[in-house]
């Protein structure tokens, strides 16, 4: 129990003295011994890549899960060590909120059936949601909170240790010099001056060697640049799968929507479906066409040269290119090549989400989604 007493009291002892010191450093009334360059800018370095790989990892965090309240359970279960229950993504809630609905108005209605169709993509966009979250949270957020909660910790423990071994060392450099002033007013004796240099060796030495850890410490930083480098490309390639899964679904939603509009629409007054081409055309060539020119009276049907010069005039007639492959559904439509380019226009009344395509002598209608227009 003395021991114990002792040495607490010899601690207090300690680091009172290398509070006053560190006071008088701040106020100027005492030298303060200097770290070596190369360590100053390691230790610069160091600080560095704490403060932005903390701001990093904050930011990533609020981008993959918006909701403060998740975070926050997030960290609990985290720090309890254990596992996080599984969670619907929002998508997911969304598409299960259309299934229902569907239900409810009847699958077998327009409607219903829509919300089907969108309802199952959705639940496919969380599912790449999740997957993003899992994989994410595993390549990136996990390395650089191990970098925060393990090597940071060891670094900042060895600094710490480090500015008290150099406190020391002021110390004993302090009381050297008040040893040899009183030694030359002969008010010290020598013995007392030979335990202060002694002191100031021992305290030099311990400075040395932990100037040399923490400097072995700080130079790691670089493999840690290498390992969150590694990190951030597993990361960008997450949302790179994710993002290019989210458009694979999004032009199949498409595909099946406008299939689902061909299969239910009805004419509108104002709008008709476009017909065959060669039906288009001795259509636009009869009696009520306001650009026919053929004879009203003539009962016969018009040849293929009095169609093709009865053409309806097309309406912003240019080139387009083709941007993914396009299989025709009926024979009204034109299927397409990714990268070819087409001559594209359209015809009064026509359904704005498509357009004539012609490719030599073959025509056709083709959604605009597929097509980058031309000037």
């Amino acid at each position: 129990m003395d021991f114990n007493v002792k040495k607490l009291a010899s601690g207090a002892g300690v680091f009172f003295t290398r509070a006053v010191q560190f006071t008088e450093e701040k106020l100027g009334q005492a030298e303060k011994t200097e770290l070596d360059p190369h360590l100053e800018n390691l230790i610069t370095r160091a600080d560095c890549t704490k403060n932005w790989t903390e701001k990093i990892l904050r930011q990533t965090e609020v981008l993959l899960q918006p909701n403060p309240s998740a975070r926050i359970e997030e960290f609990i279960y985290d720090k309890l060590d254990k596992k996080l229950p599984s969670r619907t993504t929002n998508p997911e809630l969304l598409g299960q909120y259309m299934l229902e609905a569907a239900n409810e108005f009847g699958p077998g209605t327009p409607y219903g059936s829509t919300l089907i169709t969108v309802g199952e993509y959705q639940k496919r966009l969380g599912g790449a949601e999740r997957e993003l979250l899992q994989t994410s949270a595993a390549t990136f957020l996990t390395p650089l909170r191990n970098f925060l909660e393990g090597d940071w910790r060891t670094i900042s423990k060895e600094r710490r240790l480090l500015e008290n071994r150099r406190l020391d060392l002021d110390i004993c450099k302090a009381r050297l010099k008040k040893a040899k002033q009183a030694e030359a007013k002969a008010a010290l004796l020598s013995e007392e001056v030979d335990k202060a240099e002694h002191e100031l060796r021992v305290a030099q030495t311990e400075f040395d060697r932990q100037a040399e850890v923490t400097r072995l410490l700080l130079e790691g930083i670089g493999s840690t640049h290498l390992n969150h480098l590694r990190c951030l490309q597993d990361f960008a390639e997450a949302q790179a799968t994710y993002y290019a899964q989210c458009h694979h679904y999004m032009q199949d939603l498409q595909r099946e929507l406008n299939k689902c509009a061909n299969s239910v629409s009805t004419p509108h007054p104002t709008a008709a479906v476009c017909p065959d081409p060669d039906h288009l055309s001795a259509f636009l060539s009869g009696p009520s066409s306001p650009v026919a020119t053929v004879s009203s009276s003539s009962s016969q049907r018009p040849s293929k040269l009095d169609m093709e010069q009865t053409q309806l005039p097309v309406t912003g007639s240019r080139k387009a290119k083709v941007l993914y492959d396009y299989d025709a559904h009926d024979a009204s439509e034109l299927s397409l090549l990714a990268d070819e380019l087409i001559t594209v226009y359209t015809v009064p009344g026509m359904d704005p989400d498509w357009l004539i395509g012609e490719r030599g002598n073959q025509k056709g209608k083709v959604p605009v989604t597929y097509l980058e227009l031309l000037s």
